[in-house]
């Protein structure tokens, strides 16, 4: 069991993308477990406004990225040690509606659905989801259909609460939001093809506050732990070295 916070020998700030936002509570709790002298508080953003922030000295010690970009850029501005970079999992991204009156049959039908009005995404500028989805749009051949319908969240949290309000129809969200406990009985999901994006690899790197912190690099081996695999397994992620378990088509249905 983890000290109190107060009484911990050291502090670990990390700074982890929005899609695991349901995700670093659980992922915590099992380093705290296994490492009870270490405390660990996360911030979560969009990974581009995430590096602006560490770039201007934001105090992080471990940056959590939705891609492998975003911490190789820190690392070549000098901003984070490059011997400490690991890719953590692979994202996964669907389409989701809490609308019950919106047929999931596929991706493309959905998409074309004239009833969809409001499609959410990520800012493609800062989030590697929303980019991921622009290029899904893109190779469907679908890009200028949809364009009109666009309603963008600064991140992907806010994209799903975008479509939990009915706020947007559906949303290219992360899977790991729709399968935590707080969305997984809202509405219904589509996988999207994987060849249909670039593989959202997700890597983690140690900034330059956090090499000096022996806590920090417990963390970042931690990543690789098999009790981290668990953690992001159960939100559906790919892990590295290992196939991505294949989810089904659909999700739950609407209610």
């Amino acid at each position: 069991m983890a000290v109190p916070y107060a009484q911990a020998s050291e502090r670990v700030s990390v700074a982890a993308a929005a899609n695991l936002t349901y995700v670093m509570e659980p992922l915590n709790a099992a380093f705290e477990k296994a490492n009870p002298d270490v405390v660990v508080h996360s911030e979560i953003g969009a990974s581009g406004s995430l590096v602006s922030q560490i770039e201007n000295g934001a105090p992080y010690d471990i940056f959590l990225s939705a891609d492998t970009e975003y911490p190789r850029k820190l690392i070549k501005a000098g901003s984070a040690q490059e011997s400490s970079f690991v890719i953590f999992a692979r994202g996964r991204l669907v389409l989701w509606t809490t609308s019950t009156g919106l047929r999931m049959d596929s991706v493309e039908s959905v998409l074309k659905n004239e009833a969809v009005r409001k499609v959410a995404i990520a800012n493609p500028e800062t989030a590697p989801y929303g980019r991921a989805a622009m290029e899904v749009l893109s190779r469907m051949g679908l890009s200028e259909t949809v364009k009109s319908k666009i309603v963008t969240g600064d991140n992907i949290t806010q994209t799903a609460q975008f479509v939990s309000t009915g706020n947007a129809d559906i949303g290219f969200v992360a899977l790991s939001l729709v399968k935590s406990p707080k969305l997984a009985d809202k509405g219904a999901w589509l996988e999207i093809p994987a060849s249909l994006y670039a593989p959202i690899d997700q890597a983690a790197v140690l900034t330059s506050r956090g090499a000096a912190s022996a806590g920090a690099l417990r963390y970042i081996k931690f990543l690789e732990s098999e009790d981290a695999r668990k953690v992001f397994g159960a939100f559906g992620y790919g892990l590295p070295d290992i196939n991505p378990s294949s989810a089904t088509a659909a999700g739950k249905t609407a209610k």
